[in-house]
């Protein structure tokens, strides 16, 4: 089973569910395209007031589908193509949804799940959440559009904390931070999240989606030449042998060796 993006409907409320059993969520490639999808449909509909995007049995999302990596992370035209058009694509769209989003942060937030988190515009977490993006062990760094998405929503010392030195941080770190608004215990997760929306469709909707095209203008990118430039040869490590032993090495539950790179 490849996972799927859930999506239910309480009358001006929109539930999006991160579904894959037994990978906490990870997110496949038919996921991606998935969450694109859902998120056009929603941002397309004028009667959604709150969209309130979570994570299925207990997690948010655990990162990408290792399983999957061997089929395209090898090439770097196919690498590119997952980076720039399927991740980005889902990552775009919900940016670009003009509907608040909240996220329901539990268990497991990495990699592909803080990127998530990073399109939302409150981030309310339980005690035991746990945020991270530890690719470096799986030989490869974080995408350039995504990484500018962590620096900008995560904070400059996360992200170098986050991919440098793999580190992960609980849900009070990040609130410390400025990452998560609010931090509960995991009894008071529903009731939080139920009084959120609550305030939030309280509100007038037409505002809502003007505070939202404002703030995305205000708070777009000024680098984003430098980001164009860099983008060109992002994905050339693809056929690297770091990068094919960290994912051969995940795939087989053994630590990975990394040789120190040749000059």
């Amino acid at each position: 089973m490849s996972g799927r993006i859930q999506l239910q409907r309480q009358g001006t409320l929109a539930l999006v569910t991160l579904s894959h059993p037994g990978k906490f969520n990870a997110m496949s490639c038919a996921m991606w395209r998935e969450l694109r999808a859902v998120f056009l449909a929603l941002q397309a509909d004028p009667s959604l007031r709150c969209i309130v995007l979570r994570g299925e049995g207990g997690h948010f999302c655990a990162g990408g589908d290792i399983s999957e990596y061997e089929g395209f992370r090898f090439s770097e035209a196919s690498l590119r193509d997952f980076h720039e058009n399927e991740v980005w694509g889902g990552l775009q769209a919900v940016l670009d949804c003009d509907v608040p989003v909240i996220a329901q942060i539990e268990g497991n937030c990495m990699g592909a799940g803080v990127e998530i988190a990073c399109c939302c515009d409150i981030r309310i977490a339980t005690e035991t959440a746990r945020f991270g993006a530890p690719i470096g062990r799986l030989g490869f760094p974080m995408a350039p559009r995504e990484a500018a998405l962590v620096l900008r929503e995560a904070g400059a010392t996360t992200a170098r904390e986050m991919l440098l030195e793999g580190a992960v941080l609980t849900a009070q770190q990040m609130q410390a931070r400025g990452f998560v608004q609010r931090v509960l215990p995991a009894a008071q997760l529903a009731d939080e999240i139920e009084a959120s929306t609550q305030r939030i469709q309280a509100l007038a909707p037409q505002a809502a989606r003007l505070n939202k095209q404002a703030l995305r203008t205000l708070q777009s990118s000024v680098a984003a030449p430098a980001l164009q430039a860099l983008l060109g040869g992002a994905y050339a490590y693809a056929d690297s042998a770091e990068h094919r032993e960290g994912i051969a090495a995940f795939l087989a539950k053994r630590p990975a060796e990394f040789s120190h790179p040749t000059s």
